[in-house]
């Protein structure tokens, strides 16, 4: 329960940042549009790429998903950090950027505006409603529901692919 409230706590002292990201959500495609395509086209290495710098290419300071996931430093990430690293970005992408972000914001006190929250929560909630949507259509198992729970759950992964890839370009 510790672990919550600490991670509770972190997330209020992040409101008290004074820093703000050199680009926005809303203007990472403009600010650098190659490295947005590349984040876009291969995510995963993208991910693996702002770790390492990050981490300024030390290895021995990696934990898995940033220590901000249950099964971080479980993972035998002292023997082998840079596989448990390609582990964690092709298997766990979402998280990967998520605490690659959260570790830049507290290293260098970068807040979050309100505007990049809303964006980050709106696909959260759209995530949400996919998968209530899903569970519906099959507990009816009606066919034009099942399609329209279909179209949802690719609208949902559109925006999460849209923002993880933004969130790596900041």
């Amino acid at each position: 329960m510790t672990a919550a409230k600490d991670q509770v706590d972190k997330m209020k002292y992040r409101q008290s940042y004074r820093n703000v990201w050199h680009t926005d959500l809303m203007s990472t495609m403009a600010a650098d549009t190659p490295y947005c395509c590349f984040a876009l086209f291969c995510g995963p290495c993208a991910s693996y790429k702002l770790r390492k710098r990050a981490l300024y290419g030390d290895m021995s300071r990696y934990t898995c998903c940033g220590g901000y996931m249950p099964c971080s430093g479980k993972c035998a990430e002292r023997k082998c950090p840079e596989f448990c690293l390609c582990t964690e970005v092709f298997f766990c992408f979402g998280n990967s950027v998520a605490s690659t972000r959260f570790m830049l914001q507290d290293e260098f006190n970068i807040q979050t505006t309100k505007c990049d929250n809303c964006i980050i929560g709106f696909m959260f909630c759209l995530q949400q409603i996919a998968c209530i949507f899903s569970i519906i259509a099959c507990i009816v198992g009606s066919e034009e529901l099942n399609e329209a729970s279909q179209l949802l759950n690719c609208l949902a992964d559109l925006v999460f692919c849209s923002v993880c890839t933004c969130m790596q370009v900041c």
